[in-house]
């Protein structure tokens, strides 16, 4: 006899490379946009033309799903100011100011902090395990920031980081009211959700990055990665259509042909690829101690992710449940 195919398992293998991709596309925003910054653009410039550009990209997606902006105004208007505008922003002033696998590290507390939501505010149990997950994450960020050195790193660039970690905060707790569906009104498509997000974003980001004060010229020009010029139009461009447009978009897809907890669990490579990135490409070296105390934050931040409640389901936290989602994007998806 012959064995029967699984047809589910090349769609699976294809949603596994597509998260992979999208985690190091995620993952490659920082090492590309920190030069920029070094080369006279402030942090809010470049994450305006970040969100600018790909909104311009995703424009033919958003008038295909026009609908939303009547249905799900107030989820675009969330989506847009934290998981674009919120996240983006914090995350660029952090790195002009501590490196970049160090702010990604400290971004990763977020779905700890999502169970402190949980237990503190909305008064719900949380499982043993989540705790764990918790106290891992915190554990290893106490690592890697060297905390028995008085912080390693520039305070204000790690409290920006911390912002980053709670407008992500900000967009799960968004997405477990906005993301259930009925007969009636079925649950937003992601890819609509993303592309009004980054035009909410981009509008919400001009008033205050004001564009129009921008240093153009540095765009023509060249930026230094670790002492090597790179043409900052080259830069900009990866940031764009890579670190956003294409990350997004296979995060989605990737997510629909696995799952939201196998995709959650492949996102974490981007603090991974983010880290090595930077040290391969911007000389920012860390210790054996904070490489070791990544590793834990992205251990506790699985653990944690992992319990983070879906809408709905009053039991404790972390029996299994799927990680809240945007009509199927992933919770973790991001633009750091």
């Amino acid at each position: 006899m012959h064995a029967t195919k699984n047809p589910a398992r090349p769609s699976r293998r294809s949603g596994l490379a597509l998260a992979l991709v999208s985690a190091c596309a995620f993952g490659g925003s920082g090492v590309a946009a920190k030069p920029l910054i070094e080369a006279g653009l402030s942090p809010l410039q470049v994450t305006w033309l970040r969100v600018a550009g790909a909104a311009l990209v995703m424009l033919p997606l958003a008038w295909r799903h026009r609908g939303l902006v009547r249905e799900r105004p107030a989820l675009l208007a969330g989506f847009g100011l934290f998981a674009v505008a919120g996240v983006q922003a914090c995350y660029f002033a952090a790195i002009s100011r501590i490196p970049v696998g160090v702010a990604l590290l400290v971004e990763y507390l977020a779905p700890a902090l999502v169970l402190g939501w949980v237990r503190l505010v909305q008064r719900r149990p949380v499982s043993r395990s989540a705790g764990i997950g918790v106290v891992l994450a915190v554990g290893g960020l106490a690592c890697v920031v060297e905390v028995w050195a008085g912080l390693a790193f520039d305070t204000l660039g790690l409290l920006l980081a911390l912002g980053a970690a709670c407008c992500q905060v900000g967009y799960f707790i968004l997405s477990d009211h906005g993301s259930s569906g009925s007969a009636d009104r079925p649950a937003p498509d992601p890819v609509g959700v993303i592309a009004y997000g980054l035009l909410f974003g981009a509008a919400l980001l001009t008033l205050v990055a004001r564009p129009w004060e921008m240093s153009w010229s540095v765009l023509t020009g060249q930026a230094l990665m670790d002492g090597s010029g790179v043409p900052a139009a080259l830069l900009l461009g990866w940031i764009v259509l890579v670190a956003t447009v294409a990350a997004y978009l296979t995060g989605v897809v990737s997510v629909r042909r696995l799952s939201p907890q196998v995709a959650g669990v492949v996102a974490c490579l981007e603090a991974v690829v983010a880290t090595v990135l930077a040290w391969t490409l911007l000389g920012e070296y860390l210790s054996a101690v904070q490489v070791f105390g990544g590793a834990v934050v992205l251990c506790g931040a699985f653990i944690a992710q992992r319990a983070t409640p879906a809408a709905g389901r009053p039991e404790p936290v972390a029996r299994g449940a799927e990680p809240a989602a945007v009509g199927g994007l992933p919770e973790d998806a991001r633009a750091s």
